[in-house]
């Protein structure tokens, strides 16, 4: 008896506990046998092991294009090509955290994604934990709370991200990043708008630097309680907003944000501090679609 013979010498629930919920390699012959099976529930196998392999073609492709832009800066000869993205730039509380993240060559990772399409916390730490045994090196750098009220939450933010590439091990020959320019970076660089969709190694910066952020959250939650920040990570939610009304700011609030000066009895300040961000992204996008021109 061949091994196909074996395989079909199983029950169908088996075979779909193998080779659909288990995901193992299917034998070469064994859905075409299924094809011409007379047992009920064949055909139906046969057509979810077809799907599966449909979806696995799709999602290569989808990690291929998520490479597009480092496969064109290794094919120019750079090797260590650096992602670079944020957490928490609308937190009413909490630092802003970035990570700057550089992928192997030709890395692909099942389901990496930006971290905003993620709603699963434990995918996302799955992820990040791959992502991190995988990575040539990665660091993630993060900007206070008194540096974002004396800064601004624009300017905090770029301050994180040049941390995060100032903590690399090995120094980035090109750096990409999401929608903005890091100042003070050696690196050239390249801002892409929405690029935390767009690039491998900017999705995975999103994904360090977001479950990063979650996590210092959490620790906040118990050193603050109250405020449920492991639950809403200090984001303007209905019930932060309540809680911060009910029992004043915390320590780690933004002082310079419009709600939290609400409470605290303060004119709000925060439109003014966003302006020049605003500025400068339509600022990139207008460069963006002239390079495309």
């Amino acid at each position: 008896m061949t091994s196909l013979d074996k395989l079909l010498a199983q029950s169908i629930p088996e075979l779909r506990e193998r080779f659909v919920d288990r995901a193992r390699p299917v034998p070469k012959g064994l859905v075409e046998a299924l094809e011409t099976d007379k047992r009920q529930g064949a055909h139906q196998l046969a057509k979810q092991i077809r799907g599966r392999w449909r979806k696995n073609r799709a999602e290569g492709q989808r990690l291929h294009n998520l490479l597009r832009f480092e496969i064109e800066l290794w094919e120019q000869g750079f090797r260590f090509i650096a992602g670079v993205d944020e957490a928490g730039m609308a937190p009413l509380a909490g630092p802003v955290v970035a990570a700057a993240v550089i992928l192997p060559r030709n890395y692909k990772l099942r389901q990496l994604n930006d971290s905003k399409q993620i709603l699963d916390e434990s995918l996302r730490a799955e992820l990040a934990k791959h992502i991190k045994n995988d990575a040539v090196v990665w660091s993630v750098g993060r900007a206070e709370v008194g540096e974002i009220d004396t800064l601004n939450i624009y300017h905090a933010g770029l301050l994180a991200m040049q941390r995060a590439v100032n903590g690399l091990s090995s120094c980035p020959d090109f750096v990409l990043v999401d929608a903005r320019r890091i100042p003070h970076c050696s690196a050239p660089q390249r801002g892409i708008i929405k690029g935390d969709t767009l690039s491998a190694s900017i999705a995975a910066a999103s994904i360090i630097a977001k479950t990063t952020r979650d996590a210092l959250m959490r620790e906040f939650d118990s050193i603050h309680p109250g405020y449920n920040f492991a639950t809403h990570k200090g984001y303007p939610t209905p019930e932060h907003c309540r809680l911060l009304k009910e029992l004043g700011a915390a320590p780690i609030h933004r002082r310079s944000f419009a709600r939290v000066r609400q409470v605290l009895g303060l004119d709000p300040i925060q439109d003014e501090l966003f302006r020049e961000e605003l500025e400068t992204e339509e600022q990139i996008e207008t460069q963006a679609d002239a390079a495309r021109a």
